[in-house]
């Protein structure tokens, strides 16, 4: 959290890629009736008032616990899955072909998904400054997040590409300008 990845994904599609956030298919995931219904299921209707899911009232009790995490991600990351895939195929189809087709997954390594793709990229940036990105965000259970996230440098030492995110926003892109420009290759 506050590495950078939603920067780094705007850029990449500056920069001529097709670009899905995973962030964004588990928005829409929780819009789903039948996720709606399991987790109002597991939590009770505090979770999805009015039947939507509220994601700070879910975040509060899916993370406060190890086995309620695990539940909700089990139900969730073969969702997203499935969503990547779609994605990628996809973009096999596309006319003209993209650079490249790129998918912000924050949990990647976690949830076991780095098989789905040719390449990835971490994106990470000073513990210092990842805090102050997520405090301006005020995310939910950010300290819970955040401690059920691999470190820096594990991500780092798996990926086959490292971007350091403390400069700007310029820099970010440049950097990965040059990695599209590698995979080209």
């Amino acid at each position: 959290m506050g590495s950078g990845k939603s920067t780094a994904l705007a850029a990449f599609e500056r920069l001529g890629a097709l670009t899905l956030s995973t962030d964004a298919v588990v928005h829409s995931l929780y819009g789903q009736q039948r996720v709606v219904d399991q987790v109002v299921a597991r939590w009770g209707p505090e979770v999805a008032p009015g039947g939507a899911v509220d994601r700070a009232a879910l975040a509060r009790v899916a993370f406060a616990d190890d086995d309620q995490r695990a539940w909700l991600e089990a139900l969730i990351w073969p969702l997203v899955a499935v969503q990547i895939a779609a994605f990628r195929d996809g973009s096999l189809m596309h006319d003209p072909r993209p650079r490249a087709a790129v998918v912000e997954t924050p949990l990647l390594f976690e949830a076991g998904m780095e098989q789905l793709f040719d390449a990835t990229v971490a994106v990470i940036a000073s513990e210092e400054l990842r805090r102050e990105r997520a405090a301006q965000r005020a995310h939910e259970a950010a300290d819970e997040r955040t401690a059920r996230q691999m470190s820096q440098q594990e991500k780092a030492e798996r990926a086959t590409y490292v971007v350091v995110n403390d400069g700007t926003p310029a820099q970010l892109e440049s950097e990965l300008a040059s990695i599209l420009e590698r995979l080209a290759r």
